[in-house]
């Protein structure tokens, strides 16, 4: 188990990489551990975009001790806090998991969209795309705090991916979606975990808070 992730001077970004095809405009972002309040350990993380090209998003994501087998239960949580009056402001929000084994990508990911359709989406590595889930979305409440949960495994023989279940305020929905892994060739196993928050069509900026990040795997 990573205990109290969010709590770290270790979140890296690479610029766009978040945006499709990792091309395009870099909105501005910044992210500030160890914040007394809001904050339920004492230690929450203010996540922040402020973009002046609408779409644009900020990815920040950490490398975690590398996992060198099959993970047969894997869950990333953490709680979320939305400001008041910034609830209307996010495209989406997006976090993920992710797996780099024997040049092939394991991605457990995670999207929630407030515009062009109000949906949870769980994100297909291989193809590129988002696809949606059959988790329904309500927008976060500003001014308080909110649990989610993703739950996922995968199977290195069939190079599958297994998006099993999303809690969201003690709500559980089994999810059941699967995935191909991606074969990228790539020389080094890598396990990283991330956070993303997207600009809407106008970038309004905005800023959410994370606490209580754990990623428990086995």
């Amino acid at each position: 188990m990573i205990d109290n992730v969010q709590d770290s001077t270790n979140w890296l970004t690479c610029g766009a990489c978040g945006n499709n095809g990792g091309t395009g405009p870099v909105a501005g972002y910044t992210f500030t551990p160890g914040m007394a309040t809001p904050s339920e350990s004492g230690r929450s993380t203010n996540f922040a975009i402020s973009a002046s090209v609408p779409f644009t998003n900020a990815y920040w994501y950490r490398q975690e001790p590398v996992i060198t087998s099959q993970i047969n239960s894997l869950t990333y949580q953490f709680d979320l806090f939305i400001p008041a009056g910034m609830e209307t402001a996010p495209q989406a929000i997006e976090f993920e998991c992710q797996q780099t084994l024997n040049g092939w990508v394991y991605n457990f990911a995670w999207q929630a969209q407030y515009h062009g359709g109000i949906v949870w989406r769980t994100f297909d590595y291989g193809l590129q795309q988002w696809t949606t889930a059959n988790v329904a979305f309500t927008p976060f409440t500003p001014g308080t705090w909110h649990q989610i949960v993703a739950e996922y495994h995968n199977d290195t023989t069939t190079h599958t991916v297994f998006q099993d279940a999303l809690t969201v305020d003690g709500v559980r929905t089994v999810v059941g979606i699967t995935h191909n892994a991606f074969f990228s060739g790539a020389a080094n196993n890598q396990f990283t975990n991330a956070f993303q928050l997207d600009s809407n069509s106008t970038a309004t900026p905005y800023n959410v808070y994370v606490d209580k990040m754990r990623i428990t795997y086995q």
